[in-house]
């Protein structure tokens, strides 16, 4: 019995600490409530954002319709400056956060910006809906409206760990 206890106690106590930034956790595209002008919809689209001070580490992998598949990594803070990102589309993003369930951005290649928008939490923690828009190479103007849905981390029985996208295998100390 002491053990199922410190369980569920460990698990609330984690999930305590993710529930901090509502966009920490993994999130896939729903392409039925997803819209795009001008640019044909990705095949998938899954975003994962893990907790740091006044920000997130996000690693976004999107499979695109032609088969071309887009890596990007990035830490940043809430701070509205530039920081670095890992990709090979962009080099920047910036970023706020006006209330604890939206986040403002902005991306760039080359210093110049090449698309920003907003991302919302529901109210619920079940979704969010990012809304943006840019000029793509060519200079043509594009929108985009993703609807991501949030993935529940699984438990492992065997090891009793969270295993998410975020991480391997985090053991619960017994």
């Amino acid at each position: 019995m002491r053990k199922p206890m410190l369980f569920l106690a460990v698990l609330g106590a984690a999930g305590l600490l993710w529930a901090a930034d509502p966009f920490v956790g993994t999130w896939k595209m729903n392409p039925a409530k997803s819209k795009f002008s001008s640019f044909v919809a990705p095949k998938s689209f899954t975003v994962t954002f893990a907790a740091q001070e006044n920000g997130v580490n996000m690693v976004q992998d999107i499979l695109e319709a032609d088969g071309k598949v887009i890596h990007r990594s990035v830490a940043f803070k809430y701070d509205g400056k530039d920081h670095p990102v890992t990709a090979p589309d962009i080099d920047t993003v910036s970023a706020t956060n006006p209330n604890a369930n939206t986040i403002h951005y902005a991306f760039k290649k080359g210093g110049k910006e090449s698309y920003k928008g907003r991302a919302a939490v529901s109210k619920d923690g079940k979704t969010f809906a990012d809304n943006g828009g840019g000029k793509d190479s060519k200079r043509q103007e594009f929108t985009y409206s993703f609807f991501m849905e949030k993935q529940q981390p699984e438990i492992c029985a065997a090891t009793h760990s969270i295993r998410d996208d975020r991480s391997s295998e985090r053991p619960f100390s017994s």
